[in-house]
């Protein structure tokens, strides 16, 4: 198991952390930073056209946006952002949020292009990097797009699957039930909830997301306010310690530097691939579509990563140099407000709920994976089994064994789609 371990902190280390990031740096400039220029858009303009948005007869904007939302928002927004903390001090916060401005710029560029380069099929949009990869850069290409689709399969078992439901088990106390049972919980909501296509889970998604995010939100926001007084002294050290020549030696094991950026811009994922195959759903898009791809990061890292870290910063109960907490410390930060009892319901909740509907996102994305290489529909019932057999097999698979999966894969899923974007980013044209 440690050699697993072993293995994924290689994938996901520092260098490959170092070139997504420069990758995004250039897509940036190629784009002329506009992360920086329409920000006001991307949140407030998105939020408008979302408000007033209307009935499509297809996947509307609202509901493709909630999808990506579903699947990039997950249970790292809770254990791997106490984790990076834990690990690189409060000063991974900074970089996170500096993660989250890169990320932004890729997310802009990757949406863009999904819709500019998606196809029709069976009256649905289908997209995403492999489709960008096929109609962008020429089937000279197509090996490429077939390598992301491959590993974008695998990735939907593992990312959106086995570790979601594997760290909601972390969190819950020893139950009198056999792991069987636990995983039979998840499975049968999953596999109902994969039956339909991208309408059906676009509409589940709208319903989950607000629900989600606001009982998670308006829980970090009372133990913040109860805290205020601590506020200001925890955004100090933030900005403090991010600057410090500790958090600046690189290849340390607590460098807030590569905590923050490893985590920000692992937990947005932009770069992966995958919030594009949703976004390309959407029937007819409003405005700039790419400006839903900045809002996306801005949720995920900007407003929810980071109130989970002033949380746990804010209550006095984060604790420096302990990897293995998970989302211990957000338990203990909300138990100084809310009670263990509570407490532990409400995050039990909140990471249920991120884990079901990131589960419902990627088994969407894994579907149009499996649709790009085999385009006979007859195969989706036996992904769709697949995927609930993984989530009934959760509680028996070892942590690291589906990190080393979800870590393999995913990496795959990076390297892939990074090349199409430096190769494609002079195309990404505002609208």
């Amino acid at each position: 198991m440690y050699r697993l371990l072993t293995f994924s902190a290689c994938l996901w280390g520092p260098a490959t952390a170092g070139a997504l990031a420069l990758c995004a740096l250039y897509v940036s400039f190629r784009t002329r930073f506009v992360q920086l220029r329409r920000l006001p858009d991307a949140i407030f303009g998105t939020l408008r056209r979302l408000v007033l948005h209307s009935d499509t007869g297809g996947v509307s904007p609202f509901e493709a946006l909630c999808t990506a939302i579903a699947g990039t928002v997950g249970t790292g927004n809770i254990a791997g952002v106490a984790v990076a903390i834990s690990m690189g001090g409060p000063g991974a916060v900074f970089w996170m949020w500096v993660s989250a401005f890169l990320g932004m710029g890729l997310k802009y560029a990757e949406v863009n292009l999904a819709l500019r380069y998606r196809e029709r099929v069976q009256n649905e949009y289908v997209g995403g990097p492999m489709y960008y990869i096929k109609n962008g850069l020429g089937r000279g290409f197509l090996p490429l797009a077939v390598l992301f689709s491959l590993s974008g399969a695998a990735a939907s078992l593992g990312l959106g699957n086995l570790l979601q439901f594997g760290s909601v088990l972390t969190l819950l106390p020893p139950l009198p039930v056999p792991p069987l049972a636990l995983g039979a919980a998840a499975a049968l909501p999953v596999y109902l909830a994969c039956r339909g296509g991208a309408l059906s889970r676009g509409r589940l998604t709208s319903k989950l997301v607000p629900l989600m995010a606001g009982l998670y939100v308006l829980a970090c926001l009372g133990v913040i306010f109860v805290n205020i007084e601590a506020l200001p002294s925890s955004v100090s050290s933030i900005f403090r310690c991010a600057l410090s020549r500790d958090a600046l030696a690189g290849g340390t094991a607590g460098s807030a530097l590569s905590w923050g950026l490893r985590r920000g811009l692992f937990s947005s994922e932009a770069g992966l691939g995958s919030s594009p195959m949703a976004h390309a759903s959407q029937s007819r898009p409003d405005g700039d579509p790419g400006l839903m791809g900045i809002f996306e990061v801005f949720v995920d890292t900007v407003l929810i990563c980071t109130l989970t870290a002033l949380t746990v910063l804010t209550s006095g109960v984060y604790v420096p140099s302990d990897p293995s907490a998970g989302a211990a410390p957000v338990l203990s930060a909300l138990a100084t407000l809310y009670g263990k009892r509570l407490s532990t319901l409400i995050l039990a909740v909140s990471m249920c709920l991120f884990a079901f509907s990131s589960a419902v996102s990627w088994s969407l994305y894994g579907q149009r994976c499996l649709e790009f290489l085999l385009p006979n529909r007859r195969v989706f019932p036996l992904y769709r089994a697949a995927f609930a057999l993984t989530a009934l097999l959760s509680p028996l698979i070892p942590y690291p064994a589906a990190l080393s999966l979800s870590d393999s894969a995913s990496f795959l899923m990076l390297a892939t789609n990074l090349v199409a974007l430096m190769l494609l980013s002079k195309r990404v044209v505002e609208k």
